[in-house]
This record gives structure tokens, sequence and C-alpha cells, in this order.
């Protein structure tokens, strides 16, 4: 099983913190951000890790991160991101590092102490999605379960179906970068993470599991304070 992070873009919703650095470096408690995902990948057994990397400030990551030995880590890589293509399309610069095996994809502004390590040893092919129940899931991919199985994935709907937001963290098998292919632009130019799992899911080949424990992004200033506080508390305990 190899990791994959996710973390270009621009951060402009969290500007002027990013006029000066990445989003993804912008200090939650006493760790840089990007700390909580490698961490997060790093506690599922996870030690070769492509961090997919974007924007001016591309170049900060190495200064912080290095080859990643700190984190126990047997190999870091980096890939380049040009522009702000999506989810799945940062995802795509994976294929080779990839080489046949699994992924366990994270966003690099997701922010959580869950133990994935048992979905992961456990994966047998095919994509999972883990799901945690928020009160307001209209800000991500919402999944509406039924009988025990995912019937679909809307994107940021405006009337939720539920309350089952698609965090961001995945496990794909290797098909995933042909599924990326197939992929047409949104109409906001990018191609979404929602499109490549319901690829899976009209396949039948789509599975889901609840995320156990802390989880948010990062990604506003509300959710930045947020995850500041929760780790805060966490490690002063």
């Amino acid at each position: 099983m190899k990791g994959v992070i996710t973390a270009g873009g621009l951060g402009t919703r969290l500007r002027p913190l990013t006029y000066v650095t990445n989003k993804h470096l912008l200090p939650v408690y006493d760790k840089p951000m990007i700390y909580r995902p490698i961490e997060t990948l790093v506690r599922a057994g996870i030690d070769e890790i492509m961090l997919i990397v974007g924007g001016p400030f591309a170049g900060d990551f190495i200064r912080v991160l290095k080859n990643g030995e700190a984190f126990g880590l047997k190999h870091l890589e980096y890939a380049y991101q040009e522009g702000e293509g999506g989810i799945a399309d940062a995802l795509r610069l994976a294929r080779s590092f990839a080489d046949n095996d699994n992924v366990t994809v994270i966003l690099g502004d997701n922010c959580t102490n869950a133990d994935i390590s048992e979905a992961v040893r456990e994966f047998r092919g095919g994509a999972m999605i883990f799901l945690k129940e928020i009160d307001d899931p209209e800000r991500f991919g919402v999944a509406t379960i039924e009988g025990g199985i995912v019937k679909r994935i809307v994107e940021k709907p405006q009337v939720p179906e539920s309350n089952l937001a698609v965090t961001g963290v995945y496990i794909y098998d290797p098909t995933v970068f042909d599924k990326i292919d197939k992929i047409k632009p949104s109409p906001r130019g990018e191609l979404e993470i929602t499109d490549l799992n319901n690829q899976y899911l009209e396949e039948g080949q789509l599975r889901w599991s609840m995320l156990e424990g802390y989880w948010s992004d990062a990604g506003s200033f509300e959710t930045l304070a947020e995850v500041n506080a929760y780790w805060a508390r966490k490690e002063r305990r």
C-alpha cells in the first residue's frame, strides 16, 4: 500500500495567511498542518508517500519535510500539480509512484486522529470511502446509504439527503488511474473526486466505513481555528 497526500492549490479562502506560504504549512497547534495527514498514513503502517504540491510555495515543503526520515518513512516523493485541476487531477500524477499497488489518499488539509490501519490491512480491491456525520455536509460530497450500500454521492448539494460527508480519506486499487482518464472536467474546470468515486459505485466496487474519532478539514478560518483548538487540548492532556 502506498500513500498519497494532495497539497496543491492556492489556499485563497485563507488569504492573507496564504500570501506567504502554502495553506498546508500553516500551523495546527505545534506542528505544520501537513504533519497531520502524514501521521495518519504512518499510523496505518504506510511508509512510502507521494506528496503532490502546487502553487508558488511548493519548494517550502522540502525545507519542512526533507526526506521524511523524521516520520519513519522509507520513501517520500514529491510531484508538482500545474494549476488547480482538482483532487483527481492531482492523484493522476501518482500513477508511476503507485506502480500498480493500492493507494491510500488523504487531502493535505484533513486533520484527524482516526486509526485507519485495519481498513488498510483488509483492503482487497475496488475503492473505499470514509464517512463522517457532520452538521454542514453541504460543504462536501454527501453519501446516501440504503441497506448498508452507498446508493449515490452528490457533490456539495444545496439540500443534502443525509448528514454523511465524504471525508478526504480514500483507498483505491490500481484501476483508479484508468478511471481518472475517463473523467470529464466539471463546470468549474476540475476533475472531481466524486466523479471518480461514482465510477466505482456504478461498477459495484465502492465500499464505505465510518471514520471514527476526530476529523475536520482546515480549509477555512473557522475550521482552521477549530482544529488548532482541538490539537491544543489534545496535546496538553
